[in-house]
């Protein structure tokens, strides 16, 4: 019988190591990449039938970049493995498509029933959770509440890169675009969120799990 091949995302090396303990007894662990850009890149080379990803991640989170994976045409099943316990995270995950979101603390018990429920075509959260968000993962169901503001995904890519710390040359860089262009976006995510400082930016970042808080 074919083994599941499966794709890790994690910037952690010792999380990512245990995880690799866990998971290769029972399936085929293709790679392990640390950064979401890292993600897109082999999960579009390597096509595998599940992506197990954490969602605060360098130079993209997860969120994002499954999102960027799955307008590419890569049909992976998703599973979210997350310190977050905010419902808010699990509730986009799900509606975006993703087949599991298991806390890290409850990985040992719970992440391989997510990844065969993923692969059965169910959806598996981590029953802390499962209660506070909508159990039927459509379109037509949205919680304004739960919903980021008005920014396009190259707006996202540039607040987490500022967020973390890097300059407008080194965002220019990373996005291969010019330091007037990252500026500008700058400017604009700030109007859009309505903040005035990029200590706003990196606490809105921290808020909604684009980059871990200190």
């Amino acid at each position: 019988m074919k083994r599941t091949r499966v794709l890790l995302a994690d910037d952690h090396r010792i999380v990512a190591e245990g995880l690799r303990n866990l998971l290769e007894p029972a399936l085929d662990l293709i790679a392990i990449v640390e950064d979401g850009r890292e993600l897109i890149e082999v999960a579009l080379r390597e096509q595998p039938d599940v992506i197990v990803a954490d969602i605060t991640m360098p130079l993209l989170n997860g969120l994002d970049a499954i999102d960027a994976i799955r307008a590419a045409g890569c049909q992976a099943k998703v599973v979210f493995l997350t310190m977050h316990r905010d419902a808010t995270y699990a509730a986009r995950a799900v509606r975006s498509g993703a087949s599991g979101f298991v806390l890290k603390h409850s990985a040992t018990e719970e992440l391989l029933t997510a990844i065969r429920c993923a692969i059965a075509g169910e959806t598996f959260v981590t029953q802390r959770i499962a209660e506070s968000i909508d159990p039927i993962p459509t379109s037509r169901r949205t919680n304004k509440h739960m919903e980021q503001p008005l920014l396009t995904p190259r707006q996202r890519e540039v607040l987490q890169l500022f967020a973390e710390g890097r300059t407008a040359p080194q965002v220019a860089e990373v996005l291969k675009i010019s330091k007037r262009t990252a500026e500008n976006h700058k400017a604009r995510i700030m109007c859009a969120l309505g903040v005035s400082s990029t200590s706003d930016l990196i606490q809105y970042a921290i808020r909604h799990g684009l980059i871990a808080g200190k």
